[in-house]
């Protein structure tokens, strides 16, 4: 992946716009005058709010943490916005289709455990200290070194992540409009740039509110109208084990004892740390896109409780985004009736046409040869026979809207999935600005500017920010789909973050030399791992344990590892080097920090109360699935 990145970036963006052509397609589908008027109506209401509140985010705190006043509602429905983008609702709907019910952990355990830890534990730290960013507390514990590492590696995950998302939204346009991606990628950035750019962090947490809304409005009717048609859940349990004759797409669980008797090809070990707690709790925990939002709460009750509420939505999301891929599998159709069978993304960069012919039969044949296509359809799409077309994984849901919704239900759908195309990438380009502006230009570029300086600074960022990440959207092209790319990010950059932070914060022992050793040895062994693996296929056996293994477990145990080896530097570095004085962690570490009394509340507003709750909720889930 990151010898990609040089090559695009030397070859330099305008030779790579020709190759955008290639995504022209026939549209599946044509809006009508009231889809127009809901997506203009949509485009029309982001950009007053990004003037409205450019009066309000002219001092640093205003313009990168949103003043401090958001309440906990507002901030934990960011909370969740920020992490529920296009490539989100895309992205799992294809490894729903991929993996079935599997891909629910990433809602479950891979997310309700650490969101409530962040709320009940680690905010009083992050709150308390007055940080900006998470880079900035590790700057606190461990000192600049250690930030500056930190700061450097999110700016670049933040700029793959953005680029990833536009990826997503072009992949839309292109298969329920035909558009050329040059168009759909310039629009949204450039409304993105513009909203982010003026009112700043506050700008983007009210829309990621407004995003939330439209997002569950415009995107839920497919799975109730899909359902519909499969004659509910009975209907569709019966013909996916028809069609593929296994039930195991429908078990969280029960078949994760063997890394050969699920899609996934994943052991439960895997899932229990690789994901329930290393991307997990590093993604939740530490990602600074997400803590962002909790630390704008006006205060510490409100940035507990944020996390808290958010957690129940999280459950609830695998309905409008798990749902319709297990949908695909049995509802989605060729133009002849015959079932539709998506493939990844390397597959279709390998049978990339060019006037109506296949550049490299050869490499084509061989791709689709390692996927579940019939041989009859491989050889119509290698003739270039009409209607046999290559579909994505990714595309699984905007082909479900084409197939379910109809004139301005359509244009509400799109609306929804432009609002999270905007919501992931307005998090992403805001949280890049703020740790560029306060991580990275303040202190190793420009110590002394004017606050009125440093803001100017980070519109600009912004602007550069979506810049580059125009050109890093063509990496997700080498993977097999959008959340096999997103989850190797998080393996290689929030594994070793998560080992420093934890250690930084509940251990006083650990040293400044070993948080910043531990810290960057650690994304320098994860890459290790990934690229060992890119360049030799069959090393997958010893990174995630089996050779039956897909790319979705190996992402989870190469986290794994990283986060194992990040621990044992620093335990091991922290042993050979002296300690900090107790009294210089006050405020960073448990055991050496007075934490703040909060005024007594009634029984239904305490988080202690809510996160019981939350967590039943998530045992009757898992059980319920088993």
């Amino acid at each position: 992946m990151f010898g990609l990145l040089p090559g695009l970036l030397a070859a330099g963006l305008p030779g790579f716009l020709p190759a955008l052509l290639l995504f022209n397609a026939e549209p599946l589908a044509h809006l009508h005058t009231l889809d127009v008027v809901v997506i203009c109506l949509y485009f029309a209401m982001v950009l007053w709010i990004g003037f409205y509140l450019k009066g309000r985010s002219n001092t640093g705190e205003e313009f990168f943490m949103a003043g401090r006043e958001m309440t906990a509602w507002i901030a934990g429905l960011s909370f969740v916005s920020a992490n529920l983008g296009s490539l989100e609702l895309m992205g799992w709907a294809g490894s729903a289709y991929q993996y079935g019910i599997l891909a629910t952990h990433w809602y479950w355990i891979g997310a309700i455990p650490a969101m409530l830890f962040l709320g009940l534990m680690m905010m009083p730290f992050y709150y308390v200290s007055k940080t900006h960013s998470v880079p900035g507390y590790l700057n606190l514990r461990y000192g600049g070194h250690a930030r500056s590492v930190a700061a450097i590696a999110f700016a670049l995950e933040m700029i793959l992540m953005s680029g990833v998302n536009m990826f997503a939204m072009a992949v839309v346009m292109k298969v329920v409009l035909g558009w050329d991606l040059n168009f759909s990628i310039i629009v949204s950035s450039v409304a993105v740039a513009v909203y982010v750019g003026l009112g700043g962090l506050r700008s983007a947490i009210f829309n990621e509110v407004l995003q939330f809304v439209l997002i569950w409005g415009g995107a839920l009717l497919v799975p109730i109208l899909g359902l519909i048609q499969a004659g509910g859940w009975t209907g569709l349990k019966a013909k996916i084990l028809t069609n593929l004759g296994s039930d195991s797409y429908f078990h969280l669980w029960r078949d994760t004892g063997s890394f050969s008797a699920n899609p996934m090809g994943v052991h439960w070990t895997g899932i229990v740390f690789g994901l329930g707690f290393v991307i997990s709790f590093g993604y939740w925990t530490t990602d600074f896109l997400v803590v962002q939002r909790v630390l704008a709460a006006h205060n510490l009750r409100a940035a507990r409780m944020a996390p808290i509420i958010g957690s129940f939505f999280k459950m609830a999301t695998p309905f409008i985004v798990i749902l319709p891929g297990l949908l695909g599998l049995v509802l989605l159709q060729n133009p002849d009736g015959s079932r539709r069978q998506l493939v990844g993304e390397d597959v279709v960069a390998a049978c990339s046409a060019s006037s109506g012919r296949i550049v490299n039969a050869q490499a084509c044949s061989a791709a689709m040869a390692k996927t579940n296509l019939s041989p009859a359809y491989q050889q119509k799409v290698l003739s270039g026979a009409p209607g046999a077309e290559l579909h994505t994984y990714n595309q699984a849901l905007p082909l479900m809207m084409v197939r379910y919704m109809g004139p301005g239900l359509l244009g509400l759908g799109i609306t929804a999935l432009i609002a999270g195309f905007m919501s992931g990438m307005a998090g992403n380009v805001s949280a890049f600005s703020t740790v560029w502006t306060y991580d990275i230009y303040r202190p190793l570029i420009h110590k002394n500017g004017t606050d009125s300086h440093y803001v100017l600074v980070g519109r600009l960022s912004i602007i550069i920010g979506v810049l580059i990440s125009i050109g890093a959207a063509y990496l997700v092209q080498q993977f097999h789909g959008i959340m096999d790319y997103v989850q190797a990010l998080f393996s290689i950059f929030v594994a070793p973050l998560l080992a420093a932070i934890l250690f930084g914060m509940f251990w006083k022992r650990a040293t400044r030399l070993s948080g910043f050793l531990g810290l960057l040895s650690g994304i320098i062994f994860s890459a290790g791992l990934f690229i060992w693996v890119k360049m030799n296929p069959a090393n997958l056996k010893y990174v995630a344990l089996s050779p039956a293994a897909k790319p979705m477990a190996e992402n989870v145990f190469r986290a794994g590892w990283a986060f194992l080896f990040s621990a044992a530097v620093i335990v091991l570095v922290s042993l050979m080097t002296k300690p900090r004085p107790v009294a210089e962690l006050d405020g960073l570490v448990y055991g050496a920090t007075k934490l703040p009394t909060e005024e007594p509340a009634p029984w239904y507003k305490r988080e202690w109360i809510w996160a019981t709750v939350a967590v039943v909720i998530f045992a009757v889930l898992n059980i319920l699935f088993w």
